[in-house]
């Protein structure tokens, strides 16, 4: 060996450094849990809505997140939203259980400079990118009344800004979707009825009571973003409901049956989960389902939500299995947490001669991709790059 030849570390320096670096771990590990931290703090409000939202929201609780559109991580009014651009395609990005508008802007673990759909998408293809964000405890139809309202205003506030109109949902967030177009389109159909059941004026009445017109605050038109809806996007959402919370509903209902001290506490710990999870189980859309005195049994009451006229439907699903598994256990876990034939909607979308006029559905399944994957996969952005 040679003089110039770097000489090797002493066993006993190699056994120290060893030592110091294990020992460094815990450190290390709680930077990275205060790092990890700080970058998801943003998670805070949306978890603790999701988990106990309705009741927050009950109690007029400060913490209880209103739907509203987001920019810059606060609540902007419609009218602060200041679209000039003359009828441009506007997307709108509905986020899921749990969830804030961040996901679909950037993620802590994501490459650095990378962006995620709503930035890509705004940049690549010029379109108009809103986020908003909403307590995703609260009942889906409750919600699903509110995103018809906020998307009602915003095109009354800028008629001349909103051209089609495009609606992005990942998971609950597309249940929400769902039945924010059910309550639109009902807004005809009421207005109508009521207009039915006006009666015409006679004499006037000695009592000096009125007529009661139910539901009068509804007009016969439908709600006008109807007209600009062009395309809806159902990013792994289970449109026939979510065996998960199928499971957790079985096992409380168990659990209450054994009627023992500790099933009892459990069974009432379980049920304690929001409304909003709760009506994941069979996608619960429309307030009289889950207003039904047998909304709780096995098999509840679930009012058909079909896909609205002359909107094209895509449906995007993971497959979080390889497919060298069973087929009927890749059907059932489809992305982890939503089955592929919950995702598909047999019952909403499995019939395209029941479909209404103009309507369309298309699937795309990505393979090996879990729920969250969806969120950031290439090729989920492609297609919505090439159909958006």
């Amino acid at each position: 060996m040679s003089d110039s030849a770097p000489r090797q570390p002493s066993r006993f320096r190699r056994a120290l450094g060893a030592v110091g670096r294990a020992a460094l771990l815990p450190v290390r590990g709680a930077g990275y849990l205060v790092r990890s931290g700080k970058a998801h703090q943003h998670f805070f409000l949306p978890v603790l809505n999701g988990a106990l939202g309705d009741q927050l929201a009950a109690r007029f609780d400060p913490r209880a997140i209103r739907l509203s559109f987001r920019r810059g991580g606060q609540d902007v009014a419609v009218a602060d939203l200041r679209l000039a651009e003359p009828l441009q395609k506007t997307v709108v990005f509905v986020h899921g259980l749990m969830g804030d508008e961040l996901i679909w802007q950037t993620g802590f673990q994501d490459p650095p400079g990378s962006r995620r759909y709503g930035p890509r998408l705004a940049e690549e293809t010029h379109v108009r990118a809103l986020y908003l964000r909403f307590n995703s405890g609260l009942h889906l139809s409750e919600n699903g009344r509110e995103l018809s309202r906020l998307l009602t205003e915003l095109v009354n506030t800028y008629p001349d800004a909103i051209g089609e109109l495009v609606l992005v949902g990942h998971s609950m967030g597309g249940l929400i979707i769902r039945s924010a177009g059910y309550y639109a389109a009902l807004n005809e159909e009421l207005g109508m009825k009521n207009e039915e059941l006006r009666p015409v004026p006679k004499a006037p009445a000695t009592d000096n009571s009125s007529f009661f017109i139910p539901n009068s605050s509804l007009s016969a038109t439908p709600a006008p973003w109807l007209a600009h809806l062009r395309s809806v996007f159902l990013i792994g959402t289970p449109n026939d409901g979510s065996w998960l919370e199928q499971n957790s509903h079985l096992t409380a209902r168990l659990l209450e049956r054994i009627n023992l001290f500790p099933t009892r506490f459990l069974s009432k710990a379980l049920n304690q989960r929001s409304n909003g999870i709760k009506d994941l189980r069979y996608s619960i859309l429309v307030d009289e389902d889950w207003q039904d005195a047998h909304a709780n049994d096995l098999t509840p009451p679930r009012t058909p939500v079909p896909p609205l006229p002359g909107v094209r439907y895509h449906i995007l699903m993971g497959a979080w299995l390889r497919s060298t598994r069973p087929s009927a256990l890749r059907e059932y876990f489809g992305d982890g947490l939503v089955g592929q034939g919950s995702a598909r909607g047999h019952a909403t979308f499995g019939d395209e001669v029941a479909l209404p006029a103009g309507a369309q559905v298309r699937t795309a399944v990505f393979s090996q991709q879990h729920h969250g994957g969806l969120l950031t996969h290439p090729e989920v952005f492609q297609y919505l790059k090439q159909w958006a």
